[in-house]
């Protein structure tokens, strides 16, 4: 069982005395305490890979939640995660007890592959809990928030064994709204509670504080310089990145479409950034890194491109009416993309599976350690986002420079290396480069204002109409490949040329918003926050 668990932590004094809660926004009542005796066991690898990714695995038992328990950020693509919000996956205790007594849940594994990373999980602490829970209620009745006043006592196991104790509260949202937590917070602050130093018992335990990339909000906010804050957006964005491969990875495992997706935008957004950047990195680092990055985002692409057109393929053939389908169209279209699509999940599990993937993420971890340390004027990450977007300007005049006709009538020489003589080819150029100045832009955008915003938006909708322009181009080439396939076993081949006239036109009305896409991105003020 999976839900949303969003919930905020104090450090309080042993004397501390909760303030009257039932004064915040919506809250009529606040239910008498109950008192639970908590038990959990938490299990890791040596190296801590759970918990320096803010994950836990736990067997709690006591409470009304007693099971095994594993948590982790909840994050939205490329964006820091809701503040307090996790996602929480429970398995009943004595599904983990089947195979060995106290062992984790079989059906966590998956879940946890990508931080594992092979290596054994082993209990490293023992937390024991005294907690006296009150329920924060509506006029109603309704539950809207859980608040727990815990008295923790911790141990540690393996090398260095320590105890310690202290106490703290959390509270949980039920059913109530978002800025609930912001109401309690203010009282509880205003009563002497703090911010927890520390994201979870476990991390407490272990003295494994929060870093400056983590549950900051959004990139690079707070206080320090222009300077301190730019360097601060760029490394928050690639440990974004890092964290995004992660937590899609159970996801891609499963085969889900989304997952497979963000899971191919973070490694495009890690190496774009990588590259766009460089100058201020370990080139010795990053660019083996990148090679990886560019190998795992082609595996996850080429399932990723299947599913994509497959759907399209569909799509174009139930659009048509009944007497324009000749022959088995719909059967060989399924047919050669359940191939394709099997072959490129194959190959996606293999690599996922591979040391190669588990030296990726250690890289990757690695990575992310290095660049907090790091630091670049803000003038000059300005300086290099403003030279990705320069790239896409030229790229778009070369493309309006190739004549239509030049597409439909391709030079039968071969171009030189690097050259582009069709504006097909010049448009997916052109797409490439939106991409690395819109991650660009979106590393910075945290000390580019709206005026960063507005340039993030115009980018992501050029890639819009040019990717519209890109599938069509891919699905003709299937197209014509199907259609010979049709025609040399005797088929009639009619509706593939009639599909491919279609997407020719599409292809076209594609562009029809390049112009204005183009001025949005062009405009001053989507520019001058770049310098």
């Amino acid at each position: 069982m999976r839900h949303l668990e969003v919930e905020r932590k104090y450090d309080v004094e042993p004397d501390f005395v909760l303030p009257d809660l039932s004064s915040a926004p919506g809250v009529d009542s606040v239910d008498e305490p109950v008192e639970h005796e908590l038990d959990a066991g938490y299990y890791d690898t040596d190296e801590l890979h759970l918990a320096r990714h803010r994950v836990t695995l736990r067997r709690r038992a006591g409470g009304h939640d007693e099971g095994w328990h594993l948590k982790r950020p909840a994050r939205a693509e490329g964006a820091p995660e809701h503040h307090g919000a996790r996602t929480e996956l429970r398995a009943p205790l004595d599904e983990g007890e089947s195979t060995e007594p106290a062992g984790p849940p079989a059906s966590f594994g998956e879940e946890l592959r990508a931080l594992t990373r092979g290596h054994p999980l082993r209990p490293v602490a023992a937390i024991r809990t005294r907690r006296l829970e009150r329920v924060l209620r509506s006029g109603s009745g309704d539950a809207l928030a859980e608040v727990c006043d815990d008295h923790v006592t911790a141990h540690t196991y393996g090398d260095s064994v320590t105890t310690s104790e202290w106490r703290e509260v959390e509270i949980e949202l039920v059913d109530g709204p978002p800025d609930l937590l912001d109401a309690t917070e203010r009282l509880l602050l205003d009563a002497g509670a703090r911010p927890a130093a520390f994201g979870s018992k476990l991390a407490r335990t272990l003295g494994l504080r929060r870093s400056s990339t983590q549950d900051a909000g959004p990139a690079g906010s707070g206080s320090g310089s222009d300077e301190e804050r730019a360097w601060s957006a760029v490394a928050t964005y690639i440990a974004d990145q890092r964290d995004a491969i992660i937590t899609l990875d159970p996801g891609v495992r499963h085969g889900d479409p989304e997952a497979v997706h963000k899971m191919r935008v973070a490694c495009r957004r890690l190496r774009s950034t990588l590259r766009t950047f460089r100058p201020f990195l370990d080139r010795a680092r990053t660019d083996p890194l990148g090679a990886e990055l560019r190998w795992l985002a082609g595996e996850l692409g080429m399932l990723r491109d299947s599913q994509v057109q497959a759907e399209r393929l569909r799509a174009a053939v139930d659009a048509e009416p009944a007497e324009l389908v000749i022959g088995s169209v719909e059967r060989r279209i399924g047919d050669h993309f359940a191939t394709e699509a099997g072959q490129a999940s194959d190959r996606v599990a293999a690599a996922l599976d591979s040391p190669r993937y588990s030296a990726l993420l250690d890289n990757l971890d690695a990575l992310v350690e290095a660049t907090a340390g790091q630091d670049a004027g803000a003038a000059e990450l300005r300086r290099r986002a403003r030279k990705a977007l320069r790239r896409v300007d030229r790229r778009l005049d070369r493309a309006a420079a190739l004549s239509a006709r030049s597409e439909a009538r391709p030079s039968v020489t071969p171009p030189l290396p690097g050259v582009v003589r069709d504006r097909s080819t010049a448009l997916h150029e052109a797409r490439k480069a939106a991409k690395r100045a819109r991650y660009a832009a979106e590393a910075l955008a945290a000390v580019g204002g709206k005026d960063a915003r507005r340039l993030v938006k115009a980018l992501k909708r050029l890639q819009k109409v040019l990717g519209a322009h890109q599938d069509s181009v891919v699905a003709r080439q299937t197209l014509r490949d199907l259609g010979v396939r049709a025609h040399l076993d005797h088929e009639n081949a009619f509706t593939y040329g009639l599909l491919h006239a279609r997407e020719q036109a599409a292809a076209e009305r594609a562009l029809e918003d390049l112009p204005a896409v183009e001025k949005a991105i062009r405009r001053k003020k989507a520019r001058r926050w770049l310098g």
